[in-house]
């Protein structure tokens, strides 16, 4: 099954867990996390319609079929389950990080670990967003999720040149 391989290449690569000699999470860990956002995703969205396919999901004998990355890939789902699971993890990280979220201070030194978590918050919020968007444009008909905020069309993207400058001319004065 080429899901797991795929999936929780692209959840690694979201959550910033890729180094092979140090990775906080599991295959096996990943693997089960994406099945239960699959889970918790097709109670929100109807991915019955064509030309998407009826998924069934089986956390606890660890399937997911059909496979949404063989054949013709399904990738607004492959998409936004890898999302969802990614909001998932960072959500239980800063959770775990909040309990260690202290301030320790001896005379002229200081410890101070807020930092983690209001690094691990900006990135949920991030992530967490981005996933609601995708939600809201595949609902409103487009299964192709993420082109739209992805786009040379989006907003921001005419006022950037080919080399991060302003296109607009006499803009800046010149």
């Amino acid at each position: 099954m080429s899901w797991q391989n795929e999936m929780v290449l692209m959840v690694r690569h979201l959550i910033n867990d890729l180094d092979d000699s140090n990775q906080s999470f599991s295959d096996e860990r990943l693997e089960g996390t994406v099945l239960v956002s699959a889970q918790l995703l097709l109670n929100e969205i109807d991915f019955d319609d064509p030309p998407n396919n009826d998924y069934t999901v089986d956390v606890d004998g660890l399937s997911l079929t059909p496979d949404p990355t063989s054949g013709e890939k399904d990738n607004a789902f492959i998409n936004l389950v890898c999302l969802k699971t990614a909001c998932v993890i960072i959500g239980s990280e800063v959770r775990t990080h909040a309990l260690n979220s202290l301030v320790l201070r001896d005379g002229p030194s200081t410890i101070d670990m807020r930092g983690v978590t209001a690094g691990l918050s900006s990135l949920y919020e991030s992530l967490c967003k981005k996933f609601d968007d995708g939600v809201l444009q595949y609902k409103a008909g487009g299964s192709r999720v993420g082109q739209a905020i992805f786009s040379p069309y989006s907003p921001g993207s005419e006022s950037i040149g080919r080399h991060g400058t302003s296109t607009r001319q006499g803009y800046f004065g010149d």
